[in-house]
């Protein structure tokens, strides 16, 4: 039989052995090995593969990645810019909600998952795919994460997970096991020096564990961090900003010094995002508790993402009514939850969203703060639906001074 062009000679010699057709399958394909690997195995399964890679802000070369699926045997890739749709769909309900995991986790994984799933399904339905496929570990909340959202939007779909396959995990106890089999299958094989932790990338953050790291006495080894500088080294001098918030969303920033200023969602997160990394802000290693029971060690890089959580804060707690806010603290405690264990698309989580999101009518203003050596600052606030009033409590503070003096007066 001939190879057709740009084939792999080793794909022949596989075809004789293949599985029964089983149709298609969409594939989240990252262009790493293990997803590479799982391209391969699938065809081999008997599916037809078709590669979906979502840009949603990761440093990636989608051209070779799109080459590399295809080189691979997939019948088509899809490579999707997603990155608007996740800052407006997805970080901006986070911002209104401030959310955070367990006090200290702003959920960048969490909230990429379900829009890189939104899009995997969209491509399914596109193509009358009924099976859809995913690299993610089977003691990790990504698993979860993908295929609820999956679930959600397509109840019809089949999740084809292979990590959980004994035919898979069992094949490939260990990163060894995928080399040579990439080796021998013509999948390239990174020749660059693997770190020795894992690392996750979007345009809200990018996360490290595993590997070295699971030991949780370990520090962060010296080159770890990617997104932001080192707060020692960072500069001596402040970015002064003033972000504008309409329904407690952003809607411009302004640096005080040099007159910049960003209005766009997807330009002014990447903005913040420059910002807050020249001055080493955004770093965090924690310990969280998994949806799986099983807690993990984890280290964060959120630059924009803590700018804005605090300057958010702010606003809100300016501009909205006290006992609101008490509930609303609650609810945001719950979305906070919903979404690190992946369930952004069900009816609870739909409803907290449209609560969160009326509490935040009148949540409008700006913030000015400072952004030094690893610190947000907040310096002031201004908003047209400000609750605070400066005549109120400065006549109470005169009338408390002045009933002391009368009293003194009567003695």
């Amino acid at each position: 039989m001939d190879t057709q062009p740009g084939q792999p000679a080793s794909h022949v010699l596989r075809r004789g052995t293949m599985a029964q057709p089983k149709g298609t399958v969409i594939l989240a394909y990252s262009g790493g090995l293990d997803t590479s690997c799982i391209l391969v195995w699938l065809k081999e399964q008997g599916y037809d593969v078709v590669a979906y890679l979502a840009n949603i802000g990761q440093k990636e070369d989608f051209e070779a990645a799109r080459k590399k699926a295809l080189a691979l045997g997939a019948k088509k890739v899809y490579v999707e810019d997603v990155c608007r749709e996740f800052v407006e769909e997805f970080i901006w309900p986070a911002v209104q909600a401030n959310a955070v995991y367990e006090d200290r986790y702003l959920l960048g994984t969490a909230l990429a998952r379900p829009c890189i799933a939104r899009g995997l399904v969209g491509v399914a339905q596109k193509e009358g795919a009924r099976h859809v496929a995913h690299g993610a570990t089977g003691k990790g909340n990504d698993q979860v994460r993908f295929e609820l959202t999956c679930y959600a939007l397509c109840p019809s779909i089949k999740v084809v997970a292979p990590w959980r396959l004994p035919e898979f995990y069992q094949r490939f106890p260990g990163r060894r096991e995928l080399m040579d089999y990439a080796q021998k299958h013509g999948i390239p094989v990174p020749v660059t020096p693997q770190t020795p932790w894992s690392m996750d990338e979007n345009l809200m953050h990018i996360s490290y564990e595993a590997g070295i790291l699971e030991n949780p006495k370990n520090p962060a080894p010296p080159g770890l961090y990617t997104k932001t500088c080192d707060p020692a080294t960072s500069p001596d001098t402040p970015d002064v900003l003033e972000i504008e918030f309409e329904k407690g969303v952003p809607v411009k920033v302004t640096n005080v010094g040099d007159g910049t200023v960003r209005r766009s969602a997807l330009e002014l997160f990447m903005y913040l995002n420059d910002i807050a990394g020249k001055h080493g802000v955004g770093r965090i290693d924690i310990v969280e508790n998994r949806f799986v029971g099983m807690k993990s060690r984890g280290i964060y890089e959120t630059p924009a993402g803590t700018i804005l959580y605090h300057a958010h804060l702010d606003i809100e707690a300016f501009t909205m009514d006290r006992e609101v806010r008490k509930i609303k603290q609650g609810l945001s405690l719950k979305f906070s939850e919903l979404v690190y264990n992946g369930f952004w698309h069900s009816p609870e989580g739909e409803f907290l969203r449209h609560c969160i999101a009326r509490s935040q009518q009148a949540v409008a203003g700006t913030v000015r703060l400072s952004v030094f050596k690893g610190h947000v600052s907040i310096l002031g606030r201004a908003s047209p639906c400000s609750l605070y009033n400066e005549e109120l409590v400065r006549l109470k503070e005169y009338h408390r001074l002045q009933s002391k003096v009368t009293a003194k007066q009567a003695e």
